[in-house]
């Protein structure tokens, strides 16, 4: 069983490309069907504003990256994906990157906090889906273990250290003083709580929140001690607010650039601010050129990542080690997957050759020589069989590259097992 998978990220795709193959959570839904039919048998699906992952347990030896990517392209009816826009992974470095992506070291802003949720949520609708199987399953265990570990045992997530705290760093270069600011907060999920709250901490004047679902806007508003705007207002009263973020999952543009021209021109050019942290984007990124408008989209927080890498970056080889040490617990198992058949049919087959002799000749001895002689015989297949099955299980266990236990494996089955009963040792 061979994991092959693709990464488009922040490192690899500008947000226009990453926006345009993101996949909502029913589009997840739809790809994970097509890929269980045509490609994979089971696998996960990561999509957030900052990566699109897939990966998945190949249904044969011609399956590989380039199939996902093809699939992909095809699923979102664009343009083909150019080789640089992702990067193709395939066994052990596929289990690497999605170790380094719930430790947080793999995020825009290093040491995010919103990641590892992200990721087991991925892995919880692929067992929804039953898209998951027995080698998921553990590489969930193992992927949660790398996460936890690194929160515990590192300062890699001191502090905030999220895109919506980033965002409000970025607000603070623009507006020193945010006691007299008025704010719209737009989605009311996680991110956009998030950000809500470091509004709240840096002590807005006035904060507002819309969300499509008005409940949630107004459990969030109330733990805020905010107020709800109306979703179906937001373009109308646009105008009112100095900051503007926005984070929701929509597909196309809540904010036109008409609708923030309008309301610059509503302000007489008072200065605005607009974080625009959603992929696919909430606000015409054109609205960047219009006087007196501070607009901002997740790549933007660029000089916020380089201070977080440089407060962090100690941390980083800790993470490290213990990727490394879940990586060789998990390879030891994983190993052993086409391992333990095979020991199987090993001792199967002599332990069949052993009674069929047995056999042959127990009607010649009494009762009390036939015990001796079974016990004999199967002292004598176990010493036989030692050597061989011993070998085959340290080499798995010891994380021994997974090509070499898999020849190890054939050769052990090439020569001793039988391929049919015709190649079975037959008396003349």
């Amino acid at each position: 069983m061979d994991i092959i998978g693709i990464s488009i990220n922040h490192k690899t795709a500008s947000v226009e490309k990453r926006e345009v193959l993101h996949l909502s959570v029913p589009e997840t839904i739809d790809f994970i069907q097509l890929l269980k039919k045509e490609l994979v048998d089971e696998g996960l699906i990561i999509s957030t504003c900052n990566r699109t992952e897939i990966f998945g347990i190949a249904k044969d030896e011609k399956s590989n990256y380039k199939h996902i990517v093809d699939l992909l392209t095809a699923f979102k009816k664009k343009s083909a994906i150019e080789s640089g826009d992702y990067v193709p992974y395939f066994s052990c470095s596929a289990v690497k990157h999605l170790f380094k992506v719930a430790a947080g070291i793999d995020s825009q802003i290093i040491g995010d906090s919103q990641i590892l949720g992200q990721v087991r949520e991925a892995f919880q609708l692929s067992d929804d889906l039953n898209f998951s199987g027995a080698l998921m399953h553990k590489l969930k265990d193992f992927t949660m273990r790398v996460g936890k570990r690194s929160v515990t045992e590192t300062r890699i997530g001191e502090g905030a250290v999220t895109v919506s705290f980033a965002a409000v760093k970025v607000i603070e270069k623009i507006f020193a003083d945010f006691h007299s600011k008025k704010a719209l907060i737009i989605g009311a999920g996680e991110t956009g709580e998030l950000a809500a709250v470091h509004l709240k901490d840096k002590e807005i004047g006035e904060l507002f929140i819309a969300n499509r679902t008005k409940e949630r806007a107004d459990a969030l508003a109330e733990k805020l001690s905010g107020k709800v705007l109306d979703f179906e207002k937001i373009q109308e009263r646009l105008h009112e607010f100095d900051i503007v973020i926005s984070a929701t999952s929509s597909e196309d543009f809540i904010l036109s650039f008409d609708d923030v021209k309008s309301a610059s021109s509503k302000r007489k050019r008072s200065p605005m601010v607009i974080m625009d942290i959603a992929v696919p984007r909430d606000v015409d990124p054109k609205a960047k050129k219009l006087d007196g408008i501070f607009y901002n989209d997740i790549d933007s927080l660029n000089i916020i990542v380089e201070q977080n890498l440089k407060k962090r970056e100690r941390e980083i080889p800790l993470i490290e080690n213990i990727i490394m040490e879940e990586m060789i617990g998990f390879f030891r198992w994983y190993n052993t997957l086409d391992i333990v058949p095979t020991i199987k049919e090993f001792r199967d087959f002599f332990e069949e050759i052993r009674r069929d002799e047995f056999e042959k000749v127990k009607h010649k001895l009494h009762d009390h020589e036939m015990e001796k002689i079974e016990n004999m015989t199967k002292r004598l297949i176990g010493r036989v069989l030692h050597n061989p099955t011993m070998k085959l299980k340290n080499l798995s266990e010891k994380g021994t590259n997974y090509e070499q236990v898999k020849h190890y494996s054939a050769i052990l089955r090439e020569l001793f097992l039988p391929n049919n009963k015709n190649d079975e040792f037959k008396e003349e």
